[in-house]
């Protein structure tokens, strides 16, 4: 490394024109250009950017890069062993795309403002100019910028900008508490913020401001005029623009010294490296249901496996449209769009307010999203069909009923019927059976066909996902599943955790079997072991599901109790959930199943009642969500006699039923929490009746519905058991007296 000893060097600029100093610099200096003057004595940035050295030997900047996205730069004289066209860190993708598919359109952010369109050539170079922003501000490599924001397509700018330069990236989204982002900063050991807008940084300014220690913040929306401060103790803000613009002042200058040395690492006072895949990206600190968040550090070759095995999973096609509506930070959402933006695709960013508008106006081949909204779609088409004329209310749901039947026969004769059974059907019942199956089928056909036309291509119109949906980030209702399958929308439900970057399994579209979580992904295993002693299950045992594979983390941030918790010295992560793997049968109606996975839910949620009986509360809760008048539900009981239940009830429904049963009168207006919770214990009566083998007995009705903002629910919007439980133990005490 080249060393030097300078001298008392003082430079003053106004913030607003550190691009200026930044080329002066280089340009005044370029015959001492393998020098770099490092700030010895750190002064405030009040309103300027200040130089300050004394006597120091000084080092040469490291400058640390993708090898396939900085190709250009790294192919100077001294460099060329350097650059690659093969993807060894993530953002390496933004240059294969851009050249695959240039001005085709990548992402459409309409919902922001200004509101955005950028083809694949303009996304590439925004994140280029985003990522030499941050070098010109300060960021270094490895050290790490705090993401908190949403869905955009500047927050993808911003993510694979810090990835870019070899820093890593701790994300968050922004409707998360103040608490819980400054715990993630701070034990993240970030220097610096990214936030969504200027509401989030007034926000946590106050609190960030008595115990929080950060080099600058970025708004990646919004103007500074709206900030109630624009610094923080002489900390400077920037602008999304301003970052862009000093990246791409500074990417000129560089170039244009390359031309005249031809050497842009000897002209600039750099040392270039390269990103490895086995270098850190990001931290994403897990949502989970239970206990404080954990940071899982993924790394670069983590990511890559899932953009280099999901082709498998969903074979999308340049001009295929996307909708993204899922908080991009989270690693399902964001492995599939790294994936995605590899094919050619046009993706789309809409919110849950303008997703029902946005699914008839883009007509997505695709959605991606949580089972949640799945639910969603499936009670809305419900409650609109509900409230039709009589004649056209009984012919859709009687079309409904015959195509559901029709469906479950087709797999029984085409072999995609989920079973347990270990031992092989005989050849004799298997082929009788499927026979029955085909005629049955056949009877049904064009009462299905006639369905189809009358009413299903009505709602599939409406819905779009003309090729699929895909769900994942949680457990998938089978009566959601069915349904949608019954009217030709095609959903494929796949299953991961953040510590394995996440996909591990997936439904394909040619083995997509209902009820399950499909087969591993490429290059992925998966085992079943006795939760007690650790051994191996055969297939179609239960027991806790374990994961091996290139996309499983390398640990927790500074956790090494719950990294050897979660990892063995094999490298298997145990998941936590239970499940099984499908037995594998030659014949008969489950003969194409073999070897898909199927989960029955979280062990650590598994409720042991003082009768010693097991209960796994989400297979009941799945059931009772059936009903119109629950909205949420949270089944209790541990260590009672009997199932208790605490419940968000939907008003307007419960109220409705209350008018038909005639309790109240047609003009009552509310309902008491006495009759609605006899309402709702008889609904959860009948599930006991419609085959779950536990029956709910007390029923605890709230008002308060579990959300994100008040924290019962993760980001991925699943109830936060824990924290419910936390604010009604004392009424659920109560329930069991």
């Amino acid at each position: 490394m080249a060393s030097v000893t300078t001298t008392n060097l003082i430079y003053s600029i106004p913030c607003d024109r550190i691009h200026a100093f930044h080329t002066q610099f280089w340009c005044n200096f370029k015959n001492y250009n393998r020098i770099l003057f490092k700030r010895c004595n750190r002064i405030s940035w009040v309103g300027r950017f200040r130089v300050y050295c004394e006597s120091e030997v000084e080092e040469k900047k490291v400058r640390r890069c993708s090898p396939c996205l900085e190709k250009a730069l790294l192919t100077s004289k001294n460099n060329g062993a350097m650059a690659s066209d093969e993807w060894r860190a993530v953002p390496d993708i933004w240059r294969t795309s851009a050249e695959k598919y240039g001005d085709r359109v990548a992402l459409v952010d309409p919902y922001h403002d200004p509101p955005t369109k950028l083809t694949y050539k303009e996304l590439e170079q925004e994140i280029l100019h985003f990522s030499e922003g941050l070098r010109v501000i300060g960021l270094k490599p490895n050290e790490k910028l705090a993401l908190f924001a949403d869905n955009s397509c500047r927050w993808l700018v911003a993510d694979q900008g810090t990835m870019a330069m070899g820093a890593i990236n701790t994300v968050r989204g922004s409707r998360s508490s103040i608490e819980e982002l400054l715990q993630i900063y701070t034990h993240s050991e970030s220097v610096a913020i990214a936030v969504d807008n200027p509401e989030l940084f007034n926000r946590i300014a106050e609190t960030f401001r008595s115990k929080a220690v950060f080099n600058f913040a970025i708004l990646l929306w919004g103007d500074k005029s709206c900030l109630a401060v624009n610094e923080i103790d002489g900390i400077p803000v920037f602008t999304y623009k301003e970052i862009i613009d000093m990246g791409r002042e500074s990417r000129r200058v560089l170039f244009d010294s390359n031309y005249a040395s031809n050497d842009v690492s000897a002209g600039q006072g750099y040392m270039c490296e390269t990103i490895s895949s086995d270098d850190i990206a990001t931290l994403v600190y897990t949502s989970g249901t239970t206990g404080n968040p954990k940071g899982v550090m993924l790394t670069h070759k983590n990511l890559l496996h899932q953009i280099n095995n999901l082709w498998e999973v969903v074979p999308a096609l340049p001009g295929d449209r996307f909708l993204s509506m899922l908080p991009s930070w989270h690693a399902y959402e964001r492995a599939c769009e790294y994936f995605i933006l590899t094919c050619g695709v046009e993706q789309t960013y809409t919110t849950v307010r303008n997703l029902k508008e946005d699914l008839q106006r883009y007509q997505p081949h695709y959605v991606i999203s949580v089972p949640l909204v799945y639910e969603t779609l499936y009670s809305g088409i419900h409650k609109q069909i509900s409230t039709s004329y009589t004649i056209r209310k009984l012919v859709a749901f009687t079309f409904i009923k015959v195509s559901l039947a029709y469906m479950e026969l087709k797999r029984i004769y085409e072999g995609t019927y989920l079973a347990r059974i270990q031992k092989e059907p005989s050849y004799l019942v298997s082929v009788l059976y499927g026979l029955w199956a085909r005629i049955m089928a056949a009877i049904l056909l064009p009462i299905h066909m006639l369905a189809d036309k009358l009413v299903y291509r009505k709602i599939r119109s409406s819905i779009g996902m003309s090729k699929a949906g895909i769900s994942g980030g949680g457990s998938l209702p089978l009566y959601v599943d069915e349904f949608f399958e019954a009217i030709g929308v095609k959903v494929q439900n796949g299953y991961g955790m953040t510590e394995s970057s996440p996909v591990t399994a997936a439904r394909r579209l040619t083995c997509n079997v209902l009820g399950s979580i499909g087969h591993p992904i490429r290059h992925t295993k998966f085992r079943i072991v006795d939760a007690e002693s650790g051994e191996t299950l055969p297939d179609g045992s239960k027991g806790i599901v374990k994961v091996k594979g290139p996309q499983v983390m390398k640990g927790y941030y500074k956790n090494p109790t719950a990294t050897k918790q979660a990892l063995d010295e094999e490298g298997w992560l145990n998941t936590g959930d239970i499940g099984w793997i499908a037995p594998h049968h030659s014949i008969g109606r489950s003969r194409r199943c073999g070897g898909v996975i199927v989960l029955e839910g979280r062990a650590k949620e598994t409720i042991v009642l003082s009768t010693g009986e097991n209960v796994e509360p989400s297979e009941l809760e799945e059931a009772a969500m059936r009903s119109a008048l629950i909205q949420q539900i949270v089944v209790v009981g541990q260590d009672q006699r009997r199932l208790g239940a605490i419940v968000v009830p939907n008003k307007e429904e419960v109220l409705l039923a209350a008018k038909k049963l005639s309790i109240v009168d047609a003009n009552t207006s509310e309902l008491s929490k006495e009759k609605t919770a006899s309402l709702v214990d008889e609904e959860l009566r009948k599930c006991r009746t419609s085959g779950c083998s536990f029956q709910i007995g007390p029923v605890l009705i709230v008002d308060e519905p579990f959300t994100i903002e008040n924290g019962f629910m993760t980001p991925t919007m699943k109830i936060r058991r824990d924290k419910v439980m936390e604010r009604y133990k004392e009424q659920i005490a109560n329930l069991h007296k």
